[in-house]
């Protein structure tokens, strides 16, 4: 296992060498983050490129956390044994190499199994990200560090939209993968340099239970609940969601007698560690969701473009980003639950801005908005990392850090369904996905019940973050582990 001397550059590093482990850190999330929304946009294209169904074709957004979500832990893991610079690198490698390949597919089936391995790549970044500053800072430093991932990974959601558009507009959809490639190349021999682990690990298995269980468990609910966004419930529905449920009951038995599990549920007797958990997987929840409902306000019943709407979304995140920066120092000062409670508080703000949005000039509410609810994840990303690798056991920070990913993955994952299912209970099933990759737009009667719909969604989604916030006070307030 990793230890305090088995560090990437140490503790005690010269600024120059920790500003290259920023500078190559921000590029790996840079590349996660974009890749997560990049293909949004491409959807369109796509089916018409390839003749498949649009429902179909959700699956290269939900496919891609989904293996997010399986792998994070385990790649965690692989930092803790093998070390968290060469994972990192391989991560390089394979989202580059499966960003070329996803350009060169030649139908859904390859680009889907290409673009599971992209999302492979970025577990294997996303995951080791935190161990990396938690071996190459100081306590006292890893809240600004922090910071500065999560401008990497705001900015590159926002690039992903933005930069997707402008890509299929003028040149080609593949294009929207072979960006990486440049980037990734240039980012691997960065990491060559400045990330390095000196100490030999031991070399352990991996848990493959109980990825296959949660993974099994997870693909048979997420397919469901896409599937009941363009077809009515039935038997069948219901048994797979029951399957799910089942499958998830024996992954966390198998968790609780596995010598090393996928995920140590011991860590959770830790409530400074706990409490952070539970609320990035619920944060992760509610505000994805809200991503993907203004994305189909703006294209449904508001009428905008891919690439306008892109453009309107995007000042929330490029403040997300900006305040990230400050909001980390702020957590090496005062302790992560300050910046931790401003941060959901106006995430909250923001959930009950979105609620009070009209079928009719309600783009601008929806701007106002995104930016406050950017102002609440600039201050909630860093500190909520923060307080997780501050709690973590020296030797599981690996598998710390990639829990935490998991988690986030784990809410990310299920905002999509909740969003689409949220829309299809208002208007024809057959118009939801078209809307919310842009292939379609809503007025009159259907604009009119879309939009009645989404405020009390978003009054749903804002008492998932107020739990958030709750599990953050009850359990980090009054703790001396608290900073």
């Amino acid at each position: 296992m990793s230890t305090a001397q088995d560090t990437l550059t140490g503790p005690e590093a010269a600024p120059t060498r920790k500003g290259s482990v920023i500078g190559v850190v921000m590029t790996g999330v840079f590349l996660s983050g974009m890749d997560t929304t990049i293909v949004v946009l491409a959807l369109p294209t796509m089916e018409r490129d390839f003749g498949a169904a649009l429902a179909s074709l959700v699956w290269l957004i939900i496919g891609f956390l989904l293996v997010n979500t399986l792998l994070t832990t385990q790649a965690g893991r692989l930092g803790d044994l093998y070390g968290p610079a060469r994972i990192y690198k391989a991560g390089f490698v394979l989202l580059t190499a499966a960003s070329l390949f996803c350009g060169l597919a030649w139908d859904l089936t390859s680009l889907l199994v290409f673009r599971l391995c992209q999302g492979a790549g970025a577990a294997f970044l996303t995951a080791n990200s935190g161990a990396i500053i938690a071996t190459a800072f100081s306590r006292n430093e890893r809240g600004r560090a922090y910071g500065h991932t999560g401008v990497g990974f705001s900015l590159g959601a926002v690039a992903g939209i933005v930069l997707g558009g402008l890509l299929i507009t003028y040149v080609s959809w593949r294009w929207i993968f072979w960006i990486n490639v440049p980037v990734g190349a240039v980012a691997l021999a960065f990491a060559r340099g400045a990330l390095r682990d000196e100490a030999p690990r031991q070399r352990r298995g991996l848990d493959l239970p109980g990825m296959g269980t949660l993974g099994a468990g997870l693909f048979c609910v997420l397919w469901s609940t896409t599937r009941l966004a363009t077809e009515p419930f039935s038997l069948f529905f219901a048994v797979l969601i029951a399957c799910g449920v089942v499958l998830l009951g024996v992954f966390v038995l198998l968790e609780r007698r596995q010598a090393e599990p996928m995920l140590r549920l011991s860590l959770f007797r830790i409530p400074a560690l706990s409490a952070p958990l539970l609320a990035a997987l619920l944060q992760g929840l509610a505000n994805y969701a809200v991503l993907w409902l203004a994305i189909m306000y703006l294209q449904g019943p508001e009428g905008r473009s891919p690439l306008e709407t892109a453009l309107l979304i995007m000042p929330g995140y490029v403040i997300a980003g900006i305040i990230c920066l400050g909001s980390g120092r702020l957590a090496d000062r005062t302790g992560p639950l300050p910046p931790i409670a401003v941060g959901l508080g106006a995430e909250i703000i923001a959930l009950g801005c979105y609620a009070q949005v009209s079928a009719t000039g309600g783009v601008w509410l929806i701007v106002a908005a995104n930016i406050v609810n950017g102002i609440g994840l600039g201050f909630f990303i860093p500190a909520n990392s923060s307080a997780v690798m501050k709690a973590a056991p020296q030797d599981l920070i690996g598998i710390s850090s990639g829990m935490l990913r998991t988690f986030a993955s784990i809410g990310w994952v299920f905002s999509f369904p909740l969003a689409i299912m949220s829309a299809s209970r208002s208007i024809p099933r057959d118009l939801v996905i078209a809307i919310f990759v842009g292939s379609s737009g809503l007025d009159g009667a259907a604009a009119d019940a879309f939009t009645d719909a989404l405020g009390p969604t978003f009054y749903v989604l804002m008492g998932i973050m107020i739990l958030a916030m709750l599990a953050s006070l009850i359990r980090l307030a009054g703790r001396k582990d608290r900073t």
